[in-house]
């Protein structure tokens, strides 16, 4: 840890990955500015879960709300339109659950809200081991993201100050985010992975992103506190 007074902004879904960050960001001493997105997603439980770990960490949190469904001009993912979630893994390149262009309209957002109140330092979770094959999860997006911001923004133009794009999971796997958030002390009982999820927010247990964390606390050797559906 080092002696930080620095603001930074925190891609905030909720999820165990985007938790495990914020912890991260704590830990380097930052002010902790969250941001979740309300985009029409089904498994809108996350964002009630983002809001429960914001808390916890101390973290100054905002929610914001976007229409990338079908309705808004977007959509054409599962996660936005009547289209089902699949239940089996499948290597047949990206899956339907990828929402077109969501991490650099996200990021995107993150520059602006950090611009306005001086912060540099903007952290996502993406990761690009333990993944379900999105293309932007990886190294080559989080750099030319970066390469980008200091380009098309006044306070690096002027000098102010270079901003960075933090993805310290990146390299790890999901079993490895596991073990530093326990570490951190990250409590992983009010995250939520499910992108389909009972109306009661317990958790399927079958698609992408539930297979994935089940499959990182087993390696983890931890037991996974989410609610499942019987």
């Amino acid at each position: 840890m080092f002696a930080n007074n620095d603001k930074a902004v925190i891609l905030l879904s909720g999820g165990l990955d985007s938790a495990t960050t914020l912890a991260i960001a704590k830990e380097m001493s930052f002010q902790c500015h969250a941001l979740s997105f309300d985009y029409g997603q089904r498994h809108r439980f996350e964002l009630e879960s983002a809001a429960k770990v914001a808390g916890a960490m101390n973290a100054d949190h905002r929610i914001v709300r976007l229409d990338l469904s079908a309705a808004g001009g977007f959509g054409h993912s599962a996660l936005t339109d009547d289209i089902a979630v699949p239940k089996e893994h499948s290597d047949s390149g990206i899956p339907v659950t990828y929402v077109p262009a969501r991490n650099t309209i996200f990021l995107s957002i993150a520059l602006g809200y950090a611009e306005v109140i001086g912060a540099f330092d903007i952290f996502i979770g993406v990761n690009a081991i333990d993944y379900s094959g999105y293309p932007d999860c990886r190294p080559e997006f989080v750099e030319a993201f970066e390469r980008m911001a200091n380009l098309a923004t006044a306070a690096a133009v002027e000098g102010k100050g270079r901003f960075r794009i933090h993805a310290p999971l990146i390299h790890l796997t999901k079993a490895g985010i596991i073990a530093r958030g326990l570490e951190l002390g990250v409590d992983y009982s009010l995250t939520h992975s499910c992108y389909d999820p009972s109306p009661q927010g317990e958790a399927c247990g079958r698609c992408d992103s539930c297979r994935l964390r089940l499959a990182g606390f087993a390696s983890a050797g931890v037991k996974d506190p989410t609610r499942y559906q019987p």
